[in-house]
């Protein structure tokens, strides 16, 4: 997973800089499950888990949910049966910053950890 897992997410301001493209770029090779989606003009990190039934789904929920706490720094959730789809974006900056990457190699980990 690299580095970024060690990492602990950072408190930001409207005045936090936004990844660059060439970061982008280079974070990517450590969160390779994750895609780029672009919704209301804000770029976003997302990723769909996949889950043998609803119960397994949500518990995986709850997990990410306590890890997001940890970090004080909060996804978008959606739990379906099935499946998890968790978005990661900045909501001060409206964008993409090194906590959404450090929180995607996190919740990588917690897959790995069940």
């Amino acid at each position: 997973m690299g580095v970024l897992k060690n990492e602990r997410c950072t408190a930001c301001r409207q005045d936090s800089p936004r990844v660059t493209a060439e970061e982008i770029e280079e974070l990517q090779l450590q969160v390779p499950d994750w895609k780029l989606v672009e919704r209301e003009s804000i770029l976003r990190l997302e990723r769909v888990f996949r889950f043998r039934n609803f119960a397994e789904a949500l518990s995986f929920t709850n997990r990410v949910g306590a890890l997001a706490e940890v970090e004080g720094h909060h996804p978008a959730i959606l739990t379906e049966w099935g499946q998890v789809t968790v978005t990661l974006w900045t909501h001060a900056i409206r964008g993409l910053h090194r906590n959404d990457f450090i929180m995607g190699t996190k919740i990588d980990s917690l897959l790995a950890a069940s």
